[in-house]
């Protein structure tokens, strides 16, 4: 909102430099854009106001914050006067509401008008606030606007077919040609201000190009409303068409001001001599609104501001910001006018006194605790384990949208990972819930190539969202190279470093993890494993199928892979651990290691449960694969697995009881398997 300072002064008569206006608001939760100097001696304040002052999108409604902050009279001068214009039924025009729930409100007068120029006070306000002069009844309606932060608009009365205003919804299908020139197809939830045949305008956002005032216009009817900022939202967002007026609107334009915004139009018009109000304003308010009664507690005021304000202050400072008080024995009875839409709670009266009362005043204390702190949430301290588990192992921490479209998700979809679409989305690109972490993760990696980094390590916690709800998880994605190693120079990642990094996260969450083979549609055939812990499937873990790194913009020769794990499923099937503690074992561990050549297709984990069953009445203590190969010396379609044993007792081993021991093992792999020993 650019305010313009000599418009400013016609409310209040502030003598405050316009940077010190600009700082004494910002104090008060204002943002300021910018403070400009104009060649005439005026200046303009560029505010950014946020969505729940729509008050505040007006002179108005900052001169009333103004008169607050300095303290002055809110005072409007003869130049804002308003036409005293009675209410009634015109012959020249007739009104119908059919919708009130989206058209709650809607006032109309004629006006005959004359053809004449803005005067150039009205088009130097009109400039310096950003907006373009056009012709007298167009500057007014904008004019208003910047004024009273109330949308008007302007109907040529000869275009309206049988004389005659509708608000009404539109028909499905039907299509109106709007000022911009562009012609917009209507959907049947939107709402409409027809003539007796047609749409003449959008409800709220723009009006139609077949009833534009022209050069050649010598009657109109100007419209003064209140729209539900709800419709006006939603149509404007689907028209793609946002404007000064659904600006307002959408945020909550004040019901109780329609009339009152006329008034001004008219008494406008009249004094610049371009028209003169033929008749009364014809206002349709069937159901009119009352506005808020709010109750303000003294000591809820001390508690929640730490400090106590003067009752004299409290009320200065609310009946300056144009709201009615009167004193109750505990504080104060308070009537919120209809402009104010934002305050609706006790809290909110607390928020104006302490803003105006002056944050800056308020002495450091520490809040009254009436009970005790709730218990941290337990998924706090084990997503700061995850992060630090996952940070430690190399990889960066990516946060990428809870919102992707659909395009992309689309790429993800599987039986686990059902697509949840959003009703109203922000745009094209912010239209489904993520189902999982993994796609924002390629993006990201897709994003890093193509700004030249090869070596991408990534990991992500976030909430994933399908139709049975929304659970957390971590994910993972690597590519290029891993760290280099101290024995060797660097090497590409593959399938086990993302394996390594899910199995060392496992080990610190106390989970007993499996792996099995799996299908995924978005991971390619072979170099997929699910990861499993006590029966239950936890997450996946493989490789991008490189036709879907491709589509997100990476290049397709480069192989990504990626992790994800439910982080709730792996909560609920961790292994409690106790505090207590075990003392080291007293007697040596004996190590043996073994390679053994079996079918490339078998998994690793069925090798282990075999070992593991076959040692079960022995004293073998742990099972680790060490190496994997394939190649000259070991035959086509074999791979040879190197693992090491470890034994330990209560007591020392012989090398022939860890012999019988081991012996035994090489013969169950032999049958279990047809295992050769290397």
């Amino acid at each position: 909102m650019r305010l313009v300072i000599s418009w400013l002064r016609d409310f209040v008569d502030v003598k405050a430099s316009p940077e010190e206006i600009a700082g004494t608001l910002a104090l008060r939760g204002f943002e300021v854009a910018s403070v400009e100097s104009l060649p005439d001696g005026d200046a303009v304040i560029d505010f950014e106001v946020t969505a729940n002052r729509p008050d505040c999108l007006s002179v108005i409604g900052l001169a009333r914050e103004v008169a607050t902050a300095f303290q002055l009279p809110f005072a409007p001068t003869p130049a804002t006067r308003r036409a005293s214009v009675p209410a009634g039924d015109s012959d020249r025009i007739r009104v119908t509401i059919e919708d009130d729930e989206l058209g709650p409100r809607y006032a109309g007068a004629v006006a005959d008008i004359t053809s004449v120029a803005s005067p150039a006070w009205m088009t130097t306000r009109l400039q310096a606030a950003g907006v373009r002069p056009i012709s007298a009844i167009v500057d007014i309606t904008n004019y208003v606007l910047l004024e009273l932060g109330h949308p008007m608009h302007a109907f040529d009365l000869a275009r309206l077919a049988g004389a005659e205003i509708r608000v009404r919804r539109a028909k499905k299908g039907e299509v109106l040609t709007t000022l911009d020139g562009v012609e917009r197809k209507l959907d049947d939830d939107m709402l409409v201000i027809a003539d007796r045949d047609r749409a003449q305008a959008v409800a709220g956002v723009m009006g139609g190009a077949h009833s534009e005032v022209s050069a050649a216009t010598r009657a109109i009817v100007f419209e003064s409303a209140y729209f539900a900022p709800a419709s006006v939202r939603r149509t404007s967002k689907r028209l793609g068409l946002k404007t000064e007026a659904s600006a307002r609107f959408e945020r909550g334009a004040d019901i109780n001001g329609a009339v009152a915004a006329m008034q001004r139009a008219v008494a406008l018009m009249e004094s610049i001599g371009a028209g003169t109000v033929s008749g009364p304003i014809v206002d349709r308010y069937p159901a009119a609104r009352q506005p808020a009664r709010l109750h303000l507690r003294r000591a809820r005021l001390a508690s929640v501001l730490g400090a106590t304000v003067p009752d004299a202050d409290v009320s200065r400072i609310l009946r300056s910001l144009g709201l009615d008080v009167s004193n109750a024995e505990d504080g104060w009875d308070v009537v919120a006018p209809t402009f104010r839409v934002d305050l609706v709670r006790e809290i909110d009266l607390i928020e104006e006194v302490g803003r105006h009362h002056g944050f800056d005043r308020l002495e450091p204390s520490f809040p009254v605790l009436k009970q005790p702190a709730p218990p941290p949430d337990p998924r706090v301290a084990r997503d700061s384990l995850v992060r630090r588990v996952l940070t430690a192992a190399g990889l960066s921490e990516a946060v990428t949208f809870g919102f992707i479209e659909a395009k992309a998700a689309a790429l993800f979809e599987s039986d686990a990972a059902r697509l949840s679409t959003i009703a109203n989305p922000l745009n094209a690109k912010f239209d489904t819930l993520r189902p999982l972490l993994i796609p924002g993760l390629v993006d990201a990696v897709a994003h890093n190539r193509r700004h030249g980094r090869r070596d991408v390590g990534l990991f992500e916690i976030g909430t994933r969202f399908t139709p049975q709800g929304e659970t957390r998880a971590v994910a993972v994605a690597l590519t290029g190279a891993v760290t280099e190693h101290w024995k060797g120079g660097a090497r590409d990642a593959d399938f086990f470093d993302a394996k390594g990094i899910v199995e060392g996260l496992g080990g610190a969450l106390g989970l007993s993890l499996q792996f099995e083979t799996a299908t995924t549609p978005y991971l390619v055939a072979g170099q997929t494993a699910a990861v499993l812990s006590g029966g239950t499937r936890l997450g996946v873990i493989g490789r991008v199928m490189p036709a879907i790194v491709d589509e997100r913009g990476a290049p397709k020769q480069d192989a990504v892979f990626v992790a994800e794990l439910d982080l709730d499923a792996a909560s609920a099937a961790a292994i409690v651990r106790g505090d207590g503690v075990r003392p080291l074992p007293r007697h040596p561990f004996v190590v043996r290691d073994l390679s053994i050549v079996v079918d490339a297709a078998l998994p690793a984990e069925i090798i282990r449960g075999t070992i593991q069953a076959a040692g079960a009445q022995s004293s073998l203590a742990s099972v680790s694969f060490f190496d994997r190969y394939q190649g000259k010396g070991v035959p086509d379609g074999k791979v040879s697995l190197s693992l090491r044993l470890t034994f330990q007792a209560d007591r020392t081993l012989t090398d022939a009881e860890v012999q019988t021991q081991f012996d035994a093992i090489v013969a169950a792999l032999v049958r279990a398997h047809n295992a050769v020993q290397r």
